[in-house]
């Protein structure tokens, strides 16, 4: 029986270096998506909510989380990275919306409605997380080779 080695000190330290530039972003998806539910309805005010945290954490997470700083591709992994979140925002705002409606409304009918769409936003936060860190990990913040490829048939 093969054991699974441990991981290495640098794949750890980037996850929690990344948890934390998603925390941020969390935490500016949260607040704004109640700010926004002043004018939207539930699904559209994450929506916003997940957009400004998105352009808010770009700058944060090439830095710190994966140590891309000094690579001179911010354009590409800014096309990226943006790619990237529109697939987690799909996520996000479905994973959300649907745990709203078939969880969290039949489950807890008597939990008032604010209640209720917070704990459904945090689980559609919690998705899109996944999402977004191995996209990052796996195609932002990595050269693919696929652009070069590219401008050598030019």
């Amino acid at each position: 029986m093969r054991s699974i080695p441990p991981p290495k000190r640098q794949e750890v330290r980037t996850f929690l270096t990344y948890f934390l530039t998603a925390l941020l972003g969390a935490s500016i998806n949260f607040i704004s998506r109640i700010f926004y539910r002043n004018f939207f309805d539930f699904d559209t005010s994450v929506l916003c909510g997940y957009l400004t945290a998105t352009i808010l954490t770009f700058i944060p997470t090439k830095r710190y989380a994966f140590a891309a700083a000094e690579t001179g591709n911010t354009g590409r992994e800014a096309v990226k990275f943006l790619l990237i979140a529109l697939l987690a925002l799909l996520v996000q705002v479905y994973g959300a919306k649907y745990t709203l409606h078939y969880v969290a409304n039949p489950l807890l009918p008597r939990t008032p409605q604010l209640w209720r769409e917070t704990g459904s936003h945090v689980v559609g936060m919690g998705m899109s997380f996944m999402a977004n860190y191995f996209g990052h990990k796996l195609l932002t913040f990595r050269s693919t080779g696929v652009y070069d490829r590219f401008r050598q048939r030019r």
